[in-house]
């Protein structure tokens, strides 16, 4: 499934929703009720969401998601997860959290992820449907717009510090050459936005521009996708057809989160960067591509090359020009440019007066890390001008919308095993966030997160986790128990 930007909705036509929920009680009366101003999906887990998006064309307008989902309902790692899944799948879908879960910590790192509303169980059937006409006339906006791009006039990314006019230089430098570009970045930090631009600066703008997922899409459809296929070359392939390379001509073709494309199609893409030549799947006969390959990663993909997960060669292919997405924490003066410029716009779209942040909002909102990055900013934005039209906002008001408990479950495992200066670098973030820290609450969490993986993944053999953990079985159970942690016998 392809990364598409959707459509902005039609009269008569019905917007599609997806639910997520393990609950077929809620389901039934949510597909009931909705029904009839949605066309409904509904899914039991993530990997059922996710298989149902892969069938489509399109991906869903809405998602309304369930944050206790399998295999632990209880704990919202789950619907955490989808909501970074469905985001990799369309950046344009507006995803709303229906969870009983309604603690505040777990609604405002939703909303750092990317979630636009946090509704707490149970909800009265038209306060739903408010939330859900509201979340689709934001994406209608943006669609319509374009307000998405967070651009000026002249196609230059909005920003003064050196970060960023360093990379609109790039995207101006690099914009007309043939090469492919390598574009790295944090996730919601911009970098389809780079993609964007340095499409419509070059001489192929008026020619078409493709975007691929990899991280979207099963790995099985994305060969047929880039390359095509002929007749009889899988179950349902009853004519043939053509792939991204074919359709984007001489045009852009953007392969986003490269580093999830499988390695044994690595070489065959490796293969099209060095002399335009590919064959369909089925085929013999050998094709040519004149698309310019534009791709990104939130991977460090060296990381990658030494783990053997990406190809040296491919890599210094892909990374003729490299342009790094700065994330929003480094941006200074920038937040507040941002901000100006998104609070101005709904404002205006919503035909009401913005909102105002106070001198102490205001200082807060200087201080703040932003881990979601531009896209959570603007979703704080959105909601802000929704609740506070025309109205002031202090530190109160701003506090409730931002994920200042985050701890260091924002951070990926290969940051914990990295040098002390990222280590160092996350735990100066997390002070930051953090309202009142307590450093044995802090590592109690993370030593029982890995307990329960390691557990996991050996399903109960406290041995086999005993191992994986590396400590002796008799630590981990005494840790187990510290912890209310039931052992299962070996």
């Amino acid at each position: 499934m392809n990364d598409s930007s959707g459509k902005a909705t039609q009269a008569g036509e019905r917007p599609t929703l997806l639910i997520v929920d393990d609950d077929p009680l809620i389901t039934d009366s949510l597909s009931l009720v909705l029904g009839r101003d949605y066309d409904v999906l509904v899914a039991e887990s993530r990997p059922h969401a996710l298989d149902l998006l892969r069938q489509r064309d399109e991906a869903p307008m809405l998602a309304l998601v369930d944050l206790g989902l399998p295999p632990i309902p209880h704990r919202p790692d789950e619907g955490f997860t989808l909501i970074a899944d469905l985001l990799a799948q369309s950046r344009d879908i507006k995803i709303l959290v229906l969870s009983g879960q309604s603690d505040e910590a777990n609604a405002r790192h939703a909303r750092a992820l990317g979630a636009v509303d946090f509704i707490p169980k149970p909800c009265e059937p038209q306060k739903l449907k408010a939330h859900l006409a509201r979340a689709l006339q934001v994406r209608d906006i943006e669609i319509g717009k374009d307000s998405g791009t967070a651009l000026d006039a002249d196609l230059g990314i909005i920003g003064r510090s050196p970060p960023v006019q360093k990379m609109r230089e790039q995207i101006m430098q690099y914009a007309k050459s043939p090469f492919p570009v390598l574009i790295e970045g944090e996730s919601g930090s911009g970098k389809e936005l780079v993609a964007n631009c340095l499409h419509r600066l070059s001489s192929r703008a008026s020619s078409p521009y493709f975007a691929l997922n990899c991280a979207a899409i099963s790995p099985t459809l994305v060969e047929p996708t880039l390359f095509g296929y002929a007749k009889g070359a899988f179950t349902g392939s009853a004519g043939p057809k053509s792939g991204y390379f074919e359709d984007a001509a001489d045009g852009t073709l953007f392969l986003d989160e490269i580093g999830e494309l499988p390695v044994d199609l690595q070489a065959k893409l490796l293969r099209v960067l060095e002399n335009g030549e590919f064959q369909r799947v089925g085929e013999t006969q050998t094709r040519k591509s004149h698309a310019r390959v534009i791709a990104a990663t939130n991977r460090d993909l060296r990381q990658e090359i030494r783990g053997g997960r990406f190809r040296a060669d491919l890599y210094h292919r892909l990374s003729v020009f490299t342009i790094a997405v700065p994330p929003l924490r480094d941006l200074g003066a920038d937040k507040l440019l941002l901000l100006e410029h998104f609070r101005r716009f709904y404002a205006s779209q919503g035909q009401s007066a913005p909102f105002e942040l106070d001198a102490d909002a205001r200082g807060l909102w200087e201080r703040y890390a932003f881990p979601g990055n531009v896209r959570e900013l603007r979703n704080i934005v959105i909601r802000l001008a929704t609740k506070h039209a025309g109205a002031g906002v202090n530190r109160a008001r701003l506090e409730a919308e931002l994920d200042l408990e985050t701890g260091p479950r924002d951070e990926t495992g290969a940051a914990l095993s990295g040098d002390s200066d990222t280590l160092l670098d996350i735990a100066r973030r997390h002070l930051q966030r953090a309202g009142e820290f307590r450093l044995d609450e802090v590592l109690g969490r993370w030593e029982a997160s890995y307990i329960e993986a390691a557990l996991r993944i050996t399903r109960g053999n406290v041995s086999q986790a005993a191992r994986l953990l590396g400590v002796n079985r008799t630590t981990l159970y005494s840790r187990m128990d510290a912890a209310g942690r039931e052992p299962k016998q070996d």
